[in-house]
């Protein structure tokens, strides 16, 4: 099953490159043949470039929760994502919306059962830094752990 990990996030705003430091230790490791390994900085539609004609996806990004602590993991699906609050342009846009409206447009997506996101919980995402804060980089092994475990997963029990 043709696979990609996509890690996201803006690698000058400390905690918010999380996403990208977990892809790259993921593209450092022996991966079946069948997965792949990017990273960006897209949402929205514009994701959808990325992800298109890939059959399982898994995410990896930064999240801010109400009660959350730095470097803590979370396994979410897309039922646990909110609808986008403002749609002003086309980042804004919820993964499960963009979604749907790529699949109305015919494109080549994974199905929701495939998509699979590990997010990892940070604290400073405002701050121009190249790395991140301690608690945060403690957990990027978890993550690529995680992710790596994830691949093993029959692809209808991503979620």
């Amino acid at each position: 099953m043709k696979t990609l990990v996509v890690g996201l996030g803006n690698s000058l705003l400390t905690d918010d490159g999380v996403g990208l430091y977990v892809a790259r230790a993921l593209a450092a490791r022996r991966l079946p043949p069948n997965v792949e390994v990017t990273e960006t900085s897209l949402g929205g539609l514009r994701l959808l470039d990325v992800i298109g004609g890939y059959e399982r996806v898994v995410l990896v990004d930064a999240i801010q929760t109400a009660g959350g602590r730095p470097g803590q993991l979370h396994r979410l699906g897309l039922n646990d994502l909110c609808a986008s609050r403002h749609a002003g342009c086309s980042h804004d846009l919820s993964l499960p919306v963009a979604l749907a409206l790529g699949r109305q447009l015919g494109m080549a997506l994974p199905a929701d059962e495939n998509l699979a996101i590990v997010a990892i919980e940070v604290g400073e995402v405002l701050t121009f830094s190249e790395h991140c804060t301690p608690e945060v980089e403690a957990a990027i092994p978890l993550a690529v752990e995680q992710v790596l475990s994830i691949l093993e997963e029959p692809c209808t029990s991503l979620r």
